[in-house]
């Protein structure tokens, strides 16, 4: 085999008593694609951030075809063309794609940017690389999935000999990360190397050359992609068989929990974003929401919240109206809410893990007494879901932000199955974790279904969708294309129905 394009000899980082990297070995080929796997935690956005410039390790070596390199911050690895798309999206809300891209770029004609001229390149390039986006749309009108395909043409436009991929595919829709897989192998077909970090065995086993494991801050081992299977994979990363693709029984429903009926939503500048969505969820059921991203699912799941005030419709709750439903209203009614968007929505990242556990609670008995918070109250609370959910951190008093992102979201699931004591709206509950937490949530979600919870699941993952769900709706363009049982719903006709085919004519 040739020299390597990357080396990271014995890399070594702590964060207080926390070992996230410990003596880890890792190296890329030049033109291959090598996947990154390991549970939340393992140490995996560690790594590359340390090969990002982000953080500097505290023992250990970097090569960079072959030779000895340290990466102060994000612009020495830029200058040694190596580009990063983080799992958390990097993009200034505000700013146009276009402005989003040209940060940090340096003009030929300084200190005037010639924006005419690069406009019209960034078209011709996002149109060479099948990634087609109105450059002047602010980034914070665009969904996930298109959020993603900027930062996607961010480090692409500025070139790379090594691409750092974080979770890419986790807010795409399945045609689009056909899309995207057909990107990856045009960049390797130009002699792009890449690094691709995942929980989605089945896209690794399909995109990857070599894949490497770590598992609680070491490495595993490193396995060719021929000689790999789900199976392995998941032991080398979790240490134990476990069950994949895991399909729990359907039925139970008993009387209606939710309904909506005629629910629509107007946006003065996206228009009718909800088309008369009726529908209705049952104690002891699992509802799912399939469709690609930006087609209505989210505000459908801030409507049943209470966080947008719908335009037209009725929502009852156990056959009581609710009539201009809050936040508040919601959580008393006993609603739990798992966002899209864990770390805009779902958490405040300065808060330690203990407090985040109980940000929807912090006036409320136990953990209030007279106005004064109870904070061995809050630790032991803390302390219990943690253990429940293996929440893997120093400390449960360390900032929730420094957390992967699976460990981020199994804060707002522990937080958030307690308050659904009737309810419970999961937007994409398992994104970013792992084989082994996405194994737990499922079990998770089945054993509040089994308690007579109802559950709005809302997914982009079809085979979570038919895993769990006992009817599955799908959302198009804020409207119900159709609602098939579970038990028979099938991947192509769902499929369809995510691109606009109404389940009548697929019938």
């Amino acid at each position: 085999m040739p020299a390597p394009l990357l080396e990271m000899r014995q890399i070594v980082k702590t964060f207080g008593s926390l070992r996230a990297n410990d003596q880890v070995d890792f190296e890329v080929q030049a033109g291959e694609i090598h996947a990154l796997l390991g549970e939340n935690g393992a140490g995996k956005t560690t790594l590359m951030n340390i090969l990002y410039g982000l953080y500097q390790p505290d023992a250990g070596e970097i090569y960079w075809k072959g030779e000895r390199i340290t990466l102060h911050s994000p612009r020495d690895a830029i200058r040694y063309r190596i580009g990063m798309i983080h799992q958390h999206l990097m993009l200034v809300p505000n700013f146009t794609v276009l402005e989003n891209i040209l940060v940090g770029l340096p003009s030929p004609r300084e200190p005037l940017m010639p924006i005419r001229e690069t406009l019209i390149r960034l078209q011709d390039f996002a149109a060479q690389y099948g990634l087609p986006i109105d450059p002047t749309l602010k980034v914070r009108q665009l969904p996930l999935g298109l959020q993603q395909r900027v930062e996607i043409l961010k480090a692409l436009f500025r070139g790379a000999d090594l691409l750092i991929l974080d979770e890419p595919t986790a807010v795409l829709s399945p045609l689009e990360v056909e899309e995207f897989f057909a990107v990856l192998i045009n960049l390797v077909g130009k002699g792009v190397s890449i690094i691709f970090i995942s929980h989605k065995l089945d896209e690794v086993l399909r995109i990857s050359d070599r894949i490497t494991v770590l598992r609680q801050g070491k490495r595993v081992g490193t396995i060719e992609t021929r000689h790999a299977t789900q199976q392995i994979l998941a032991e080398m990363m979790v240490g134990r068989a476990v069950a994949l693709a895991d399909s729990f029984p359907k039925g139970g429903a008993a009387h209606p929990i939710l309904e909506l009926k005629g629910i629509s939503l107007l946006r003065p500048k996206a228009g009718r974003v909800l088309k008369e969505v009726t529908l209705t969820v049952h104690s002891g059921e699992i509802l799912g929401i399939a469709g690609i991203d930006g087609n209505g699912q989210e505000e459908l799941a801030d409507v049943v919240c209470g966080l947008i005030p719908y335009t037209e419709g009725d929502m009852l709750l156990e056959g009581q109206p609710i009539l201009n439903p809050t936040p508040q209203k919601m959580k008393a009614a006993g609603l739990g809410y798992v966002p899209a968007d864990r770390q805009r929505v779902g958490l405040v990242k300065n808060f330690s893990i203990a407090h985040n556990l109980v940000l929807k609670s912090l006036d409320d008995p136990p953990y209030n007494t007279h106005g004064f918070l109870r904070e061995k109250v809050v630790r032991l609370n803390a302390q219990q879901i943690t253990q429940a959910f293996d929440i893997r951190a120093a400390s449960l008093m360390q900032p929730v932000g420094e957390l992967s992102g699976g460990n981020q979201q199994k804060v707002i699931l522990g937080r958030e199955l307690q308050l659904a004591r009737r309810l419970l709206v999961a937007v994409h509950p398992t994104r970013g974790l792992d084989v082994g937490a996405t194994e737990s949530v499922h079990r998770f979600l089945y054993a509040q279904k089994q308690k007579g919870i109802g559950i709005l699941l809302i997914s982009a993952d079809l085979d979570e969708l038919l895993a769990l769900s006992d009817r599955i709706a799908v959302l198009f363009r804020g409207e119900i294309l159709g609602i098939v049982p579970g038990e028979v719903a099938s991947l192509p006709a769902i499929s369809r129905m995510m691109l606009g085919e109404r389940l009548e004519a697929i019938a």
